[in-house]
């Protein structure tokens, strides 16, 4: 990933509506990966739209570009693998 912010979310602007894999880091050694779609990119949030997993209903997650640039949330896009 780049190393600014605004290179950040022009990168993601790109990818918008591409399946990706988020992973988290929630606490010491605990790691969370969420599979989703990035819906939509604001000027300090993006939106994912998690797998619901066979639900009806549908979860959307926020995070900042600051949590990209700092490692503590990782985006792995599906197109990329």
């Amino acid at each position: 990933m780049p190393n600014r912010l605004a290179d950040i979310k022009n990168k993601l602007d790109g990818c918008i509506g591409a399946s990706l894999t988020v992973t988290s880091h929630i606490g010491r050694k605990k790691v969370n990966k969420c599979h989703g779609v990035l819906k939509e990119t604001f000027p300090a949030i993006f939106i994912v739209e998690l797998d619901d997993g066979g639900n009806n209903s549908v979860e959307r997650v926020s995070y900042s570009y600051t949590d990209v640039l700092t490692n503590n949330i990782k985006l792995d896009f599906a197109s990329e693998i």
